[in-house]
């Protein structure tokens, strides 16, 4: 007899009889309602005990769930292999394994055979795929019998996606894992596309934390630099790509990276654009701000997707020097640099890093060979620099040879963004007095406003170098 009145043969009578009552409510919430059952179903395909068929598990992330279909599919269609999909019906499917799902179906006929569950995600700017949510995958591969159970998952934490397979032994149920994994590298949906990464993104529907981009389209006039300095960029970035095989013939290296750093908004972005112009058949992974803690994911995704590139975008915000301040250390950046120096020689892959502020980062980063080869300054436009600047931003003003002569000497010490900002304003102050075009005198105008005092955090905010504080106001 226990303390509490119960004698040890009542407590385990209890537990049985509250075990079938809680058996009794799931059989009544995932009843088939009469559809075929999902054991026999397998049962009749494998031509074994379903539940007594070795179980191999593989598991995603997330956002490679279209990678993970399209690799499945191509294995069943190549080969000479065959597939049949089949849904489950009934409820708390998500929250149970295969061999639990099993289980049930055997013990309480639970689950039955029903339509597959399908989400469309998106593989590309444009275009969504409907990939098998939940759902079977029946294989024929010549005279083996094979059963996998495509879904996505949040049994262990984050969402995943899992492919859980059954076959006549483990090696052949790996052997299915490995070729379909090949496909999925092959074919994969982010080949030759510009993604990024952002961990706003993480747990909404799609492709998770990736994000397709249009790809670029810039011609090389559009770009205002220092003369042979846009030159020396194009040689590091697309000869060592235009000439892979002749650098690898010769023992020379591919991997190779690029710092680009001056005042904000002299044209460092601007420059990043005509590259991914020039890069179309490159896979182009872009991080900034927080999502530059994705660094590993994204050098892995490079690595396999070669040719390609790894845009960080104000990597000082992670490559600091390592002494920023007593006993402080950052991860971020050592793992930036253990991801640079860890790919292999012949690889394919670029790193295009821009910052605003060269004099915090790491040297080990900015001087190191392998790391970045080429450290270029975009400096502020000089005189002739902002001539064609604005004549690039504003072809339709027709400037008087005098006007753009005044205006170059008036804006010395501006960015590019300044440049623009300056023939955007000029159009808006004609479009406001009633005018079809801008005449010289909005130019002027939109010229005293910027270089106003009241103007003085606009021209921070757009590069200017000779911008002062902003008194406060009250």
């Amino acid at each position: 007899m226990g303390k509490d009145g119960f004698g040890h043969g009542e407590v385990a009578e209890f537990g049985r009889l509250f075990r079938r009552f809680l058996d009794e409510i799931v059989h009544r919430e995932m009843e088939p309602t009469g559809r075929p059952s999902l054991v026999a179903r397998l049962r009749e395909h494998l031509g074994q005990d379903p539940l007594e068929t070795p179980v191999v598990t593989a598991t995603y992330p997330a956002y490679d769930h279209a990678n993970v279909h399209v690799g499945l599919e191509a294995w069943f269609a190549t080969g000479g292999r065959s597939r049949e999909l089949v849904g489950v019906s009934g409820g708390h499917r998500s929250s149970n394994t295969l061999s639990e799902l099993l289980e049930m179906a055997e013990r309480h006929g639970a689950y039955g055979v029903g339509p597959v569950d399908y989400v469309h995600l998106p593989v590309s700017v444009d275009e969504e795929l409907a990939c098998v949510g939940f759902g079977f995958f029946l294989g024929v591969d010549r005279d083996e019998r094979t059963a996998v159970l495509l879904r996505s998952s949040e049994l262990h934490g984050p969402p995943e996606v899992r492919l859980e397979v059954m076959a006549p032994s483990r090696d052949s149920a790996k052997r299915l894992l490995a070729g379909a994994e090949e496909l999925m590298r092959e074919r994969n949906v982010f080949r030759g596309k510009v993604v990024s990464i952002s961990p706003n993104r993480a747990f909404e529907e799609g492709a998770g934390p990736i994000s397709f981009h249009r790809r670029p389209s810039m011609d090389r006039d559009a770009i205002v630099l220092p003369a042979g300095l846009l030159e020396r960029v194009e040689r590091q970035v697309l000869g060592v790509a235009r000439h892979g095989d002749r650098l690898r013939a010769a023992g020379q290296q591919l991997r190779r990276g690029v710092l680009l750093y001056g005042p904000p908004g002299t044209g460092k972005t601007h420059t990043l654009r005509y590259l991914l112009s020039r890069l179309p058949d490159f896979t182009v992974v872009l991080l900034t701000g927080t999502s530059l803690g994705f660094i590993g994911p994204a050098c892995a995704l490079a690595r396999m997707l070669q040719p390609a590139l790894v845009v960080l975008e104000d990597c000082d915000l992670v490559a600091e020097a390592r002494d920023f301040g007593p006993g402080m250390e950052n991860p971020l950046l050592f793992e930036m640099l253990n991801e640079m120096d860890g790919l292999e020689d012949e690889v394919d892959v670029a790193f295009l890093l821009t910052t605003n502020r060269a004099d915090l980062l790491e040297p080990a980063l900015a001087q190191r060979p392998g790391r970045v080869d080429l450290a270029v300054e975009i400096p502020l436009p000089d005189a002739a620099g902002r001539a064609r600047l604005l004549q690039l931003y504003g072809p339709d003003l027709k400037l008087p040879p005098e006007i753009l002569a005044e205006l170059v000497v008036r804006t010395d010490g501006t960015t590019a963004s300044f440049a623009k900002e300056l023939v955007r304003r000029a159009i808006l102050l004609a479009a406001e007095r009633g005018a079809d075009e801008a005449a010289p005198q909005d130019l002027r105008n939109a010229a005293d406003e910027l270089l106003s005092d009241r103007d003085a955090l606009t021209r921070r905010l757009l590069g200017a170098a000779d911008a002062p504080d902003p008194e406060p106001t009250y």
